[in-house]
Parts: structure tokens; C-alpha cells; sequence
């Protein structure tokens, strides 16, 4: 079943001028339903928390902000408004978007919906992210997605957002609840 959607994000995932873009290490635990997302999205404002910063030459707050409106212009389906979201001590919102750049291979979803979320090092010219959507601590789906980009305005990195979206935020029939498995992204 995830190896349709694997098929479909990387096929989907090729630019028309040869530079990869890919969506890869797709997973959705078995709460993941798409109707919940629509539901706390549609009509709304959706969290999303930065972590890490993938254009180094930028400010991060400049970076942020370029990239939101990137990610604004290829969001998933609902009729809904990102806006960024700090870290902070108090408690999470309850659905939110985390985009780790440039993650440590030992993060994992359940640790980033903690606020656990670790950086590597940077490669110049490539943007690389783990995009995890939480519910509180939950993480409900996952993906890494690639490409390679000089400024968040880069035309891969908008087709990056829009494959990463129709991934992260699925409602393809086989990511839907099957409430006999007992699978998770712990």
C-alpha cells in the first residue's frame, strides 16, 4: 500500500529540467486519517515550526518568512493559512507542521512532535527536510523530501512543497485508518 504512494511521490517528484526533487520515507501511523487534518485546517490557520535554517546566507527569520510563502503558494487542498510557529516551552498545538532542514539521521517523528528535533550539517546548494504533522505528541505521517535549491524562490522548492504536501497529507485510500493495525511511527 505505501509503495503506491512511494511510486507516485517519486514519479511526481522529477523536474522538467533533470534536477531530482524527491519525496521519499513516507510512513503514516495507523491514527493518520486525512478528514482529521481537513477538519483542524479548513477555514484556519495551520502551525508550522521551523527547525533549523536551510539558507545559512539568509537570517533565519528572512529564510522563514520566504519560505512560507512558498509553502503557502503549494499547500495541500483545505482552504487553510500556514503561519509560523516558534518553539517554545508550553504546550504544543494540537496539529502542526514540522519541518526539520538539514536533519540528523537519529531524529525520529515521534521525537521531532516532542520538540526533540536535531540539525546536521548543511551541504550548500541542496534542501534537504523531514516534514512530520503532529497531533500534540502524536506523529500521524512523515516524510523527507530533496532537492536541490539555491533560494527559497527556486522552482524545485515549490515543486518540493507540493509533492511533500499530497505526501505528508494524504487522502489516498490506503493511508486511511485501519484500526486492526496496530502500527505507529514511535
Amino acid at each position: 500500500m505505501v509503495l503506491a504512494v512511494s511510486c507516485a511521490a517519486i514519479v511526481g517528484g522529477c523536474t522538467d529540467a533533470g534536477r531530482p526533487t524527491s519525496v521519499s520515507s513516507e510512513d503514516y501511523a495507523s491514527q493518520y486519517d486525512y478528514n482529521q487534518f481537513r477538519l483542524a485546517s479548513d477555514g484556519r490557520t495551520f502551525p508550522v515550526l521551523i527547525v533549523g535554517n536551510p539558507f545559512p546566507e539568509l537570517e533565519p527569520g528572512d529564510a522563514d518568512r520566504r519560505l512560507l510563502a512558498v509553502m503557502q503558494a503549494n499547500k495541500p487542498r483545505p482552504h487553510l493559512t500556514f503561519t509560523l510557529e516558534k518553539a517554545s516551552t508550553g504546550p504544543a498545538p494540537s496539529h502542526r507542521l514540522v519541518l526539520v532542514f538539514d536533519p540528523v539521521n537519529e531524529v525520529g517523528a515521534a521525537r521531532v512532535c516532542k520538540g526533540e528535533a536535531a540539525t546536521g550539517r548543511h551541504v550548500p546548494g541542496q534542501l534537504s527536510v523531514f516534514a512530520v504533522y503532529c497531533r500534540g505528541d502524536v506523529p500521524l505521517s512523515q516524510a523527507v523530501g530533496r532537492t536541490p535549491a539555491a533560494t527559497p524562490e527556486d522552482s524545485d522548492v515549490a515543486r518540493l512543497f507540493d509533492d511533500l504536501f499530497r505526501t505528508v497529507f494524504s487522502d489516498a485510500p490506503n493511508v486511511q485508518p485501519n484500526h486492526g493495525y496496530p502500527g505507529g511511527l514511535l
